[in-house]
Parts: C-alpha cells; structure tokens; sequence
C-alpha cells in the first residue's frame, strides 16, 4: 500500500523548477500510506535519489530540501523499511516506484519489482518509444499495481496493471505542471486540478512538451477490480478514487451497517480516523446521536500498519483515549473500519468500560478479514487473522464487546457503487469468479 507521487514541468524555462518541495508536499498528503520510509527522486542531468526513514517531516528537513536538485519529481513512501525505489542503469536508465505487486514468472515476491523495472527498462530499448514499452510491458505482466517512473530521458511514465487494482489519479497546474498520485488529494494539496483516473491497463506519458496517453489493446473489455480495501480504509476521506468519492463510500457503509445491524444505544462513536464517516452515517440512518469519543496525542499513527505488537498496542493508546463524559453511563455504538488481529479493538472496549461506558456495541464498517492480500497490502497471515476462526459472538467475548458485528460483502459493494465482481475483495475471503 505505499503512496506514490510524480510531478513533471513543461515548456520553456522548465528547468528552473525546484521539484523536490512540490514531492515533498505530495508525499506529506500520502504519509498515511507508509510511514517507515520516505524518499525523493529528482532529475537535473542525471537521477538523484535520497531515501530516509521515518515520517515525511523528519526524514527531509529544510536544509534538505532546498539542497535537492532537479527540476523532474517522484516521491515514495511505504510502511516497510525493506521497500526502495528501484534504480535500473542500463539499457535504458530509470528509478521506478510502485504500489502492489507484478506477477512475473521466475521471480521472488520481494524481487518481483525490480525484475519490472528490469523488464521495461529493456523493452522500452527495444521499441525505442516509452510508452509503446510501458504498454507492452502491462500487456505481458499479470498482477495488481500501478507505478510511475522517471527515465534519464527526462520522461515520466506511469501505468496501471489491466484490472486497475492499484489506483493512480492525474493532475495538473495549467499548463505547467503535470502529476500523477496515488490519491487526488495529494494533487489537491498540490494546488492541482483533479482530471481523472489513470484508466485499467493505460499508460501516461509526459514530455517536455505533452502528455500523451495509451491502452493496452482489450484492456476496456478486461473485468475491472478495483481495491475495495482502498475505499474502507487505505485512503483518505477527502480523495476521489476511480472517479468514486472515498467519503460518500464510508458514508454509505455506516447507513447500510445501521440497517443490516441495528441495536439501541445512547450514543455513537466512531474511531478516528477513518471510522468517522462510517459513524456519521450510522447516525443518520438510526437516529441515534453521534458524539466526539476520543481525543488523540501526538502525531497521527495507523496501527494497523505498525510492524509490532508493542507499536499498536503504544499508538492506540496515543490515538485513542476516551473522553468520561461522553461514555459514562451509557450505551455506546462503537464503529471501527476493520478488525485485523483484535488487539487493539480489545484495547479500545476496556478503556471504554473503565471510563464508565455501560455497553458496548461493536460494528465494524467491513467484511470480516480472513485473507492475506495478494497485492502487498501488509496484512498478517491468515492465522493471526481474528475473524478467520471465531464467529462474530466469539470475537465479541474476546474483545469485551456486549455485541459484535462485520457489514456484509454485499453492503461493502452496495456502498462502493460497484458489483463484488468489479472490486478485488480477496482479502474479505472473495476471489476472483
């Protein structure tokens, strides 16, 4: 699930761009995507690259910044230490970042990208056109990414796998500045307007003069399979993913999770930050009023991509502590997104009834969770999965919830805008039809 961002000037005068601040700004927008390590790629004669772990901000100070060249940009960051972008000198040079995972014979999963970036620097020699080579190179290489990638002749190219599992938005500032990002709302940070999607299976190419565009030959009659997770949880509430706005799909999710598990509560609270909108909706939908639960320390943490037990169990605590007055007393409603192993969740219920709260009513906006994603969303093995031996009742006495409840695959889709076999639910125990 890393977040990925290129940033690419036209015209005359290009080369008087500074990129690596607009990268960095971009990156910022996408640090919810990883947060172990942050790199900037810049081109000013030849490629830079300087990669540092660490959030954003810390891993690039001010100094830093303004000591990068370069006038073309591409930014990565990832929530594993091992991840890098990938630098390919010969036959033709490139750095290449990606999110999700090619499928390429022969090679190891951990080595899968490079052997990509291998294989389209070659092709992209052999045509001797950087699209014609990008697109050859989706057309022969199954599995679910998209990546965007720099060459030493000042072109970026980016590309979607043909299914589209793997999102890729386009931007752009007038006339002088082409983008693409993992989420619009990196392009809106960016100042940029939205335009649309990098479609399944297209290539985007810009040079110093244009942007020009290409398919992959059938890829508009290959079966479409959007990430669902990216909609419950991966993205940001104020994207728009797929030409699908990301906030009025958690909206819908909390309206249908209202009517497919109803219960009577006093108040419902949703988990920041992502279990917001779902709470919102729940509200609306039951009539039960929604109250602020929680008050969060320090700097924004995802725990379920923290690599430790001891991590997620520290930054819950940090993210989470319950406000007295809200809870004591009461009934509560709790929305989470997902649950992964529990603990957290565990967690969350105990600090709730020991502020006071009477009953807790667990609901989570999502499928159960019983699947390894087969695109490189850090999920843990099957065994550590909660949801994949336990019955919702069983889950709820391991959580200290009074009640417990997932939404069905079929709301998940209802809520998305899209049919189950339009979207990649692998993760929900759904494979392909």
């Amino acid at each position: 699930m890393p977040g990925i961002v290129g940033i690419y000037p036209f015209g005359l005068g290009r080369e008087n761009w500074r990129m690596a601040r607009f990268v960095y700004y971009g990156l910022l927008a996408l640090q919810h995507r990883g947060q172990e390590i942050a790199s900037i790629v810049t081109f000013d004669k030849e490629l830079h690259t300087i990669t540092r772990k660490g959030f954003v901000d810390e891993a690039f100070n001010e100094e830093m910044i303004n000591s990068i060249p370069g006038f073309i940009g591409v930014g990565y960051v990832s929530p594993s230490e091992n991840n890098r972008p990938i630098e390919i000198h010969n036959p033709v040079g490139l750095i290449l970042v990606g999110d999700g995972r090619p499928n390429i014979d022969g090679a190891r999963v951990e080595d899968s990208w490079r052997a990509f970036a291998e294989i389209l620097s070659e092709e992209i020699d052999r045509v001797g056109d950087s699209l014609r080579g990008a697109l050859n190179v989706i057309e022969k290489i199954k599995g679910g990414y998209s990546f965007i990638a720099l060459t030493e002749r000042q072109e970026l190219i980016a590309g979607r796998d043909i299914h589209g599992v793997k999102p890729l938005e386009v931007g752009s500032l007038g006339f002088d500045l082409g983008a693409v990002a993992s989420e619009s709302a990196a392009l809106d940070v960016l100042g940029m307007e939205h335009i649309a999607c990098v479609k399944p299976g297209e290539v985007v190419k810009f040079d110093p003069y244009s942007i020009e565009r290409g398919r992959v030959k059938g890829a508009e009659k290959a079966q479409i399979r959007y990430c669902s997770f990216e909609y419950v949880y991966l993205a940001r509430p104020d994207s728009v993913i797929n030409d699908i706005p990301v906030y009025s799909v958690r909206e819908n999710i909390g309206r249908l999770l209202a009517k497919e598990r109803p219960v009577k509560a006093d108040v419902v609270i949703g988990i920041p930050e992502t279990a917001i909108p779902f709470a919102i909706g729940y509200s609306k939908s039951s009539g039960i009023p929604m109250s602020l639960g929680f008050i969060t320390t320090g700097r924004k943490v995802r725990t379920a991509i923290k690599p430790s037990v001891f991590e997620r169990l520290v930054g819950v605590q940090l993210k989470l502590n319950p406000i007295k007055c809200v809870i004591d007393g009461k009934d509560i409603v709790l929305i989470d997104d997902s649950v992964v192993r529990g603990t957290t969740l565990r967690n969350t219920v105990w600090n709730m009834k020991r502020k006071g709260a009477r009953r807790v009513h667990v609901r989570i906006g999502s499928p159960p969770l019983v699947s390894s994603c087969p695109y490189g969303i850090e999920i843990p093995p099957p065994d550590e999965l909660i949801a994949r031996a336990l019955s919702e009742e069983d889950i709820a006495e391991v959580v200290g919830a009074d009640t417990f409840s997932f939404l069905s695959v079929n709301n998940l889709s209802k809520a998305i805008g899209l049919p189950c076999n339009k979207l990649c639910m692998a993760c929900w125990g759904r494979r392909e039809e």
